[in-house]
């Protein structure tokens, strides 16, 4: 059976997170955690949370491991940038499975009844992102990445963020993993 068009390397929702967008995170991730990055494309957020020193496994629908019915035997936080068609189904996936977790999702997601309950219910940290975040597109080129057209924040669980609401601010504290 073919894969849907938002499953498919070069869909619209093929959009590769820049380390920019993973560094505000670092703060809140506990070393020993094996983290996994269920969506990891071309596995940018992999590659550099390897870069500094936490343990990772990687997976994809594009290379037969959907999230939404396959898990790893062990890891202990769910960090990445789902596909935005099927956020809804993430953030449901990610709550049953009872771990940590960080989704880099658009503000819009907090626009429908059905994810509002879902936050009602089981709570929701936001990490806010100081500026809009500039994707690798599937088109790969740079004049795309410039102008980003929506703002996202990091949707987390049980990260132990300061505040539920946490506005990131550049301190250079992790200059050194840019």
């Amino acid at each position: 059976m073919p894969r849907p068009i938002s499953q498919k390397q070069g869909s619209p929702n093929d959009f590769q997170t820049p380390i920019s967008a993973v560094k505000p995170l670092l703060p809140f991730l506990n070393k020993e955690w094996l983290v996994w990055e269920p969506a990891m494309g071309k596995g940018n957020i992999v590659k550099f949370l390897n870069n500094c020193n936490y343990k990772t496994i990687g997976s994809d629908i594009l290379y037969d491991h959907d999230f939404l019915t396959w898990e790893p035997e062990k890891f202990d936080c769910i960090i990445t940038n789902p596909p935005y068609s099927i956020k809804q189904q993430f953030l449901e996936r990610c709550y049953e499975l009872g771990k940590p977790f960080a989704l880099l999702l658009p503000l819009t997601t907090f626009e429908t009844k059905k994810r509002q309950k879902l936050f009602r219910d089981n709570g929701v940290e936001v990490l806010f992102l100081p500026e809009r975040v500039r994707f690798e597109t599937p088109s790969g080129r740079k004049e795309d990445e410039s102008s980003p057209w929506f703002s996202t924040a990091w949707f987390c669980w049980k990260l132990n963020l300061p505040k539920q609401m946490y506005f990131y601010e550049e301190d250079n504290k992790h200059e050194e993993f840019i």
